[in-house]
């Protein structure tokens, strides 16, 4: 088996995220999670995912701190997986991807779900880029900078 390159060193914050989270598998695990999910075999059952991988990447994102095991809810001997703060926080992630998807997918009418508001079962409104002002922000309007405090040896190039 090849070992694939670790990101988490990395001077690149998204690189380091998908050092994380950067699987698909990963990602449709905490998506489930973000639904109530919390079981081994129900991830296993949504996802139809051999066990052997959803083993590797459960472990994996218990070890980023994304997710935590807890004792099962109903006293059972079984344990449960229930997200961190750090992982409800790719919510925002998914919901970018999901709506990148929604707006350059080919067939968009094949798409089985929208995402509403459970308050008023209105559709969320697309995600933007907000300047501190508030002004919208298009790519073409923002650049990176180095930061004042970087360690030794973790400046790189920016055109990244």
């Amino acid at each position: 088996m090849v070992k694939r390159t670790s990101f988490e060193n990395d001077a690149c914050p998204v690189a380091r995220a998908l050092d994380a989270i950067g699987d698909w598998w990963s990602l449709l695990i905490i998506r489930e999670a973000l639904f109530g999910v919390r079981r081994f075999n129900e991830f296993q059952a949504r996802l139809g995912l051999a066990k052997n991988i959803l083993s590797v990447r459960l472990r994996a994102l218990v070890e980023h701190g994304i997710l935590e095991l807890a004792p099962a809810s109903d006293g059972s001997a079984y344990h449960e997986y229930v997200l961190t703060p750090k992982g409800r926080g790719v919510f925002p992630v998914l919901v970018a991807l999901r709506q990148w998807s929604e707006e350059f997918d080919a067939h968009p009418d094949e798409i089985a779900t929208v995402l509403v508001d459970v308050e008023n079962g209105r559709p969320v409104k697309k995600l933007e880029l907000h300047a501190e002002d508030g002004r919208p922000l298009a790519p073409h309007q923002t650049t990176l900078k180095p930061r004042d405090a970087v360690k030794p040896g973790k400046r790189r190039k920016l055109a990244q």
